[in-house]
Order: structure tokens, then C-alpha cells, then sequence
């Protein structure tokens, strides 16, 4: 006769119950080690044992392998003994679906099949084919052999658990429905945000819009001698680096400090520097990619404590309307007291998110022509300039002052003009300041300054090489940038970016990086 379990005595302490952190707490926590912090300290912060701290740098590699490739930066356990092809493929679909919601592309579940196994066989052919290539597999034995394994095939069933896993099961995946929604942002202007600003009574100061846009921070037109000659090199390309840019602008058009997402936490150039003096609000992934986590510490860090200079500034309350769009890396659950967060409708951001509304297209052509201005100063001040090596050694620092000089030339008028679609009441047109004319002028001077320079493609410079380039940020991203973003560590470490990584750039010519760090933290 079994004995019955006897019940914990009165009073007895429960088990702490097992506290399990995200790759991307887990990534966190290893930068914090790598800062000097002391075990017993991370575990405290993080509330874990010291000997889990331990554990968890034991597996460094793997985990920060994982966060390389691993789109879902939520997941709690690292990858293990699934195929590196799927696992690729899994983090660039994801990005790819993101990428396509964004720029209201229709998908449904037949092309995303389709798109997975185009990925698939891609990644397979570069080397990450698996031991066991089935459609969701699972670590296998010592017996199976690769002839006994399928082929993937983005089966249905592998698609389900795919959704459940990137958390798309919410997620409408019918192609008609992705396009632009004329009747629902029709509703959202009429109704929804004229009884939100009436019933809560805001001013355009206290009304921002913040979105998010990718840049090729360092890409010519692609006639340029430049772009061919790099197109040809081997190893890394750095016309695909790419930064994201966390913009947000009140209707009144003031535009707080720019968040930017870069693919390094400590670039060369930023080592040992002051980051909170820089102009830009320095994040970092691996893909340079917005994400659930860094849009939170964007709306902290970076958001509440600009706008409350700001508000307090203006002698206004802090009480402030902030619209985003449904991308999936903006939380659901952000909050802070005082703030009120409107998401707009979906599928409505090229019809009247401001931001959208030439906003950015204006910003990239007027980086283009501060870029090839720089050029044109450098080949001014030095005898022996080649353009070529000022090309090669253009580096991040350099692009954020190109982006705070083009946010400067982004003029209150021009910003405000943006808030036309949703908000035409507060809108005072002047001419000369709308986001068109102000592109076109940037883009008339970017000509004039390219032909200045010389050279194959630039003497010969015209607006539609400009444009092209500006419409390469807003393209869809290609297979051979989802490839390049999902990397793993290996990969990068293999392909540094020669002009990032290259600290003997410190001589008197092109980019000058001593006085280029110089003016950044003067600012």
C-alpha cells in the first residue's frame, strides 16, 4: 500500500520559483560582465544566483550566436540542434514579413511559404545546410543519416508553428487587406483623433508622431565609379551598412534628439567616448533593427526626459499625445503618466502618419547633399585628394554629423507642413518650406556639388541618379540584404567594416575622424 505524499509544514519557505531571462536579457547581462561588472552584481540586478551568471557566460558564444540570427529576441532558450538553415531562414522571414507590413506590401500565407523556401535553399547553398533538414527539426540521433532526413518543404504545418513562434498568429496575413486603407484613415482623421484632441485638449506642441526609417548610411548613386568598384571587391559591402533612425516631431515642428540604431554597441571610432553627448540617441543590435525592447528604452531614455525639457521650456504641463504606427516593434504596453498613446489604424501610414508624408525622402536628400558637400570641402582643403580613400575611410561618426546637419536644415515650417494630411488645421504652408521643395533643392545642389567632384557618374551626375538612391532606402528588403542582416558572429567578425575598424584613420586628409569626434561631442 502506497503512502500518502505528506503536505509541507506550516510556515515552510516556498521554492523560489526559476526565473528564465530572453536572449536578449541574456545579451544584456553578458555586456554588463564585459563592463567590468562583477558577477554577484549582474545576478542582483537580473535577480538570479550567482552560479546561473556564471552558466550564462559559460555559453557566451552560442547566445550571442543565437541573437545574431534569431529575430525573435524574446525567445528564452538559446537554439539548439535545429538546422542553422531553418534557424536563418526563420530570423530573415520574420524580418522580411516586418519589413513588408511596414511598407504596406500584401503578403499572404502562400507567399510567405514561398518566400521561406526561396530563403531556405539560399542559406542551405551558403553552408548553414543542417544534419537533418526537416521542416521543424528537432535534434536527432547518431544513427540518422542526412539521406533520411527531408527536405524542407514550408509545409503548413511547419507555417503554424513558425506563426506561434514569431508571435504572428494576430497577425492579419491576407494580401488585400496590407494595402493602403483610404476609408479607415479617413475615419481616424474625421473622427478618432479630432475627439481625442478636443476631449483632451491638446496644442501642436504637446501632439508628436514618432517613426522609424532605414539608411544606407554610406551608398553613392549606383553609377558612381564608387559603388562599381565596391560592387566587384570581395568581402564586406559597406553600400549595404545600414543605420535605423528613430525620428519623432510635435506638430508644432520640433524634432527631439534622433534615435540611432547601429549594428555594434562600441564602434572603433566611439570607444571610450560619452555617448549621452553625441546628437543622435545611440541603441545597437546586431541588424540595426527596431525592436519591442528598444523602442522602450527610446520612449524612456530618450523621449519622456526631451519632451519635458522641451514642455517645461514652453511653459506648458506635461500632458502629451504620442501617435505611432502598428509596427511590430512598438509595444502594445508602453506607459508613462502623462502621456497618451494613439496607435493609428492599420495599414493607413502612407496616407497620414506625418512623418510619412515626405518627411523622410526630404531628410535623405538632404543627407545625400550634406555627404557630397563634405567631399567637396575635403578635395578644397587637400592637394593629394582621392576621393576613393575619403570614400573608404567616410565612417559612422561622420554620417551622424551628416544627420544632425540634416535634421537642422529639416526647418520647424517643413515639419509642421508634414501634420497636413492628419492635422490640416494647425498646418501655415509658406513656400519654399514644404517637404517636396525642400527635397528638390537638396536634390538640385547634391547634382551641382557631384559634378564639382569629377569622376565616372558623378560628372555626368542627373536628379534621377539622386532619386534612385533615395528610392534604394524605401525599397523592400532584397534576399541579399536579409542574408547580410542575419549573419551570424562568426560571419561579421570575418567581414569587419574596414573603414569602421580601422583605427590607424587618423591622419590630416578626408575624413579627419580627430576633429570629426571633436565637433560631435561639441555639439
Amino acid at each position: 500500500m502506497s503512502t500518502k505524499r505528506s503536505s509541507p509544514a506550516t510556515g515552510a519557505v516556498p521554492k523560489r520559483q526559476r526565473k528564465m531571462l530572453t536572449i536578449a536579457e541574456k545579451v544584456n547581462l553578458l555586456d554588463m560582465l564585459k563592463e567590468g561588472k562583477s558577477y554577484a552584481a549582474v545576478g542582483r540586478h537580473y535577480g538570479i544566483n550567482e552560479s546561473t551568471v556564471r552558466y550564462i557566460k559559460k555559453e557566451e558564444k552560442n547566445i550571442r550566436s543565437t541573437a545574431a540570427v534569431s529575430f525573435n529576441q524574446e525567445a528564452k532558450r538559446r537554439v539548439s540542434g535545429r538546422s542553422k538553415a531553418v534557424i536563418r531562414m526563420e530570423s530573415a522571414l520574420g524580418i522580411w514579413i516586418e519589413d513588408c507590413r511596414k511598407k504596406n506590401i500584401p503578403v499572404d500565407t502562400n507567399i510567405i511559404r514561398q518566400k521561406a523556401k526561396q530563403l531556405y535553399d539560399r542559406f542551405a547553398d551558403a553552408g548553414d545546410a543542417p544534419d537533418d533538414d526537416d521542416d521543424d527539426p528537432r535534434p536527432g540521433t547518431s544513427a540518422e543519416s542526412p539521406s533520411e532526413s527531408r527536405e524542407f518543404t514550408a509545409s503548413k504545418g511547419w507555417f503554424e508553428k513558425f506563426k506561434k513562434r514569431f508571435n504572428l498568429a494576430s497577425v492579419n496575413l491576407q494580401g488585400e487587406a496590407a494595402s493602403a486603407d483610404k476609408a479607415a484613415a479617413e475615419k481616424f482623421v474625421a473622427d478618432t483623433f479630432k475627439t481625442i484632441i478636443e476631449e483632451g485638449g491638446y496644442q501642436p506642441e504637446t501632439v508628436f508622431n514618432m517613426d522609424e526609417t532605414a539608411l544606407f548610411w554610406k551608398r553613392m548613386p549606383s553609377r558612381t565609379f564608387i559603388t562599381k568598384e565596391e560592387a566587384k571587391a570581395p568581402g564586406f559591402k559597406a553600400h549595404k551598412d545600414r543605420i535605423t533612425l528613430v525620428m519623432c516631431a510635435n506638430a508644432a515642428g520640433f524634432m527631439i534628439k534622433p534615435g540611432l540604431i547601429y549594428k555594434s554597441k562600441n564602434p572603433r571610432a566611439l570607444k571610450n567616448k560619452n555617448k549621452n553627448l553625441l546628437p543622435v540617441y545611440w541603441m545597437h543590435n546586431p541588424k540595426a533593427w527596431i525592436t519591442k525592447r528598444l523602442t522602450s528604452d527610446w520612449f524612456h531614455q530618450c523621449f519622456i526626459p526631451e519632451v519635458k525639457i522641451y514642455l517645461a521650456d514652453k511653459g506648458l504641463d506635461f500632458k502629451v499625445l504620442l501617435l505611432l504606427d502598428n509596427a511590430g516593434g512598438h509595444p502594445l504596453d508602453l506607459s508613462y503618466r502623462g502621456v497618451k498613446i494613439e496607435f493609428l489604424p492599420p495599414n493607413t501610414t502612407s496616407l497620414i502618419q506625418p512623418m510619412d508624408q515626405g518627411g523622410f525622402r526630404a531628410f535623405k536628400a538632404l543627407y545625400t547633399r550634406n555627404s557630397l558637400q563634405h567631399m567637396v570641402e575635403a578635395m578644397d582643403t587637400d592637394d593629394d585628394f582621392s576621393l576613393k580613400e575619403y570614400w573608404r575611410k567616410y565612417m559612422i561618426t561622420s554620417c551622424m554629423v551628416n544627420v544632425q546637419k540634416a535634421l537642422n536644415d529639416m526647418k520647424k515650417d517643413t515639419v509642421n507642413a508634414c501634420w497636413k494630411k492628419l492635422w490640416p488645421e494647425i498646418v501655415c504652408e509658406k513656400k519654399g518650406f514644404s517637404a517636396e521643395e525642400i527635397h528638390d533643392s537638396a536634390v538640385d545642389k547634391a547634382v551641382t556639388l557631384a559634378k564639382l567632384l569629377g569622376g565616372e557618374g558623378f560628372n555626368d551626375m542627373t536628379s534621377d541618379d539622386i532619386n534612385e538612391l533615395l528610392d534604394a532606402h524605401s525599397e523592400l528588403l532584397s534576399d541579399e540584404d536579409l542574408a547580410e542582416m542575419t549573419k551570424s558572429a562568426s560571419e561579421e567578425e570575418d567581414q569587419d567594416d574596414p573603414a569602421e575598424e580601422d583605427s590607424s584613420i587618423i591622419d590630416a586628409g578626408y575624413a579627419r575622424p580627430a576633429e570629426v569626434i571633436k565637433y560631435l561631442f561639441q555639439k
